[in-house]
């Protein structure tokens, strides 16, 4: 997998010294890394501070960047890195699900057990452990091919595939167990 043409030519431009190009390539990632980010490290303000480390980091091995990979898939492996390290650093406790806000009627009645689906699988997602989970993050919920879902995690594309079954296997069970305990104190 080779990285686009247009991309290619940016990065040629960067590397000869248009340095204020990187711009570019930040603004069309930023979002994708500050949300690696925050998936690992459950911290808004810490997951800012890791994308934009992670950034940093990316800007100044550039020239290392061997072009055999997409950009985008050698940036959220040092975005992932980056991630991990100040999960680290953090070894505090989860972060709380977010607010919602729901008008009445059938429409709050859908929204609030959308909300209540998603709170029970970011229960079960929080006790795989990170390759896991973020294997899954990136298959799923980000679209990633499994090529680049192995280059994210320096990893083999058979182990990837393996690690994916296998942890679709254990978010499974620790959903049985949620709504099991769920179940019973209902």
């Amino acid at each position: 997998m080779t990285v686009p043409e247009d991309e290619n030519r940016l990065l040629d431009r960067i590397l000869a010294g248009e340095e204020h190009l990187y711009q570019q390539l930040v603004e069309r990632y930023k979002r994708y890394v500050f949300t690696l980010a925050l998936k690992i490290v459950n911290n808004r303000d810490e997951a800012e501070e890791a994308a934009q480390d992670a950034f940093v980091k990316a800007f100044q091995y550039l020239k290392g960047f061997n072009r055999q990979a997409k950009f985008s898939t050698w940036l959220y492996r040092i975005a992932f890195n980056t991630a991990v390290s100040y999960k680290r650093k953090q070894r505090t406790g989860t972060q709380p699900v977010e607010g919602l806000k729901v008008a009445g009627g059938a429409a709050a009645s859908d929204a609030v057990e959308a909300h209540e689906k998603t709170a029970f699988v970011n229960l079960a997602l929080a006790q795989l452990n990170e390759a896991d989970r973020l294997a899954l993050q990136l298959f799923y919920l980000h679209e990633f091919t499994l090529e680049e879902v192995a280059a994210t995690l320096a990893q083999n594309v058979n182990t990837v595939k393996v690690r994916i079954h296998r942890a679709r296997v254990r978010l499974g069970e620790e959903l049985k167990k949620i709504l099991h305990e769920e179940a019973v104190t209902l």
